[in-house]
């Protein structure tokens, strides 16, 4: 089977306090994240049995898990696993980065995202930097409210040119055709983000080849459908999985409408959907 899993455990902390996040500056206790810590390895440990299959694993934390000894533990092992295709996060990038140089570099990929006034602009830019030369696959991205244009513009004229700088469209927010131009002289490809998708009735990858997965192991077919499709670790996800049409009028996230088959994504983002690299960049 090749099977794309996003993984999301308890963890739900955070060192950042961005006003558009409910996690901002969130501090978990003791308890919980030796929860996470548990619930992580128990993931870990499936994802590296599954010797018969093809797994491409995307974690997408609540919180900033790069700060967390286990995820960094999480991704290095797992990119060493000749069964693993791709294994990336999602990422403040505000951690250090030194531990980039024991993994498979071919494997790891990481989603990091500049939230200004959260961290200095030449430290973020300094650590984009170090991972280019150092060949870590990566890519950057800013939520497009309007007072983030100066600084995304700027991040593209500082960041390495390989680097893929992605804006996207903030919660709510209903751009003009003028302000999406501006925004799309920064990322080309911001038209995707720009408007939510119809995926009423569409079909979609989820719940057949690419399915979520919490930290007790229930399946879901995303993170935006409820409806359970089984347990991970029992095994009874897989009799579930199948051909289907999604159930909610809009997807408005890229981790959810790039699996949609109404639109090209899997073409524009090849051998790079997880991190969220186009194809060839």
């Amino acid at each position: 089977m090749d099977l794309t899993v996003l993984y999301r455990g308890p963890l739900a902390s955070c060192d950042y306090d961005c006003p558009y996040c409910p996690f901002a500056k969130r501090r978990d206790s003791t308890e919980q994240l030796r929860a996470d810590r548990a619930a992580l390895e128990r993931f870990t440990g499936w994802a590296a049995s599954r010797t018969g299959d093809r797994l491409s694993l995307l974690f997408t934390p609540w919180g900033e898990g790069l700060v967390r000894s286990w995820y960094r533990r999480a991704l290095t092992e797992l990119s060493h696993l000749p069964h693993i295709r791709r294994v990336a996060i999602q990422t403040n990038l505000g951690g250090r980065t030194a531990w980039t140089a024991e993994a498979d570099l071919d494997t790891l990929a990481l989603w990091c995202t500049y939230h200004p006034g959260q961290t200095p602009f030449e430290r973020f830019v300094a650590k984009s930097r170090r991972l280019a030369a150092e060949g870590v696959r990566h890519s950057v991205g800013v939520v497009g409210l309007p007072e983030h244009l100066d600084a995304a513009r700027r991040l593209r004229t500082e960041l390495p040119e390989q680097v893929y700088l992605w804006i996207n469209a903030a919660e709510g927010h209903q751009y003009t055709d003028a302000e999406a131009a501006e925004w799309a002289a920064v990322d080309p490809l911001f038209s995707w983000s720009r408007h939510a998708h119809p995926s009423a009735g569409r079909p979609c990858r989820t719940g057949e080849s690419v399915i979520s997965v919490d930290g007790d192991g229930t399946v879901r077919r995303c993170h935006f459908v409820r409806e359970e499709l089984g347990n991970l670790y029992d095994g009874s996800y897989r009799a579930a999985l199948r051909p289907r049409t999604c159930p909610s009028q809009v997807c408005d996230c890229h981790i959810g409408y790039v699996h949609l088959e109404t639109l090209p994504l899997y073409d524009v983002f090849a051998g790079g959907v997880l991190e969220r690299i186009p194809a060839g960049w």
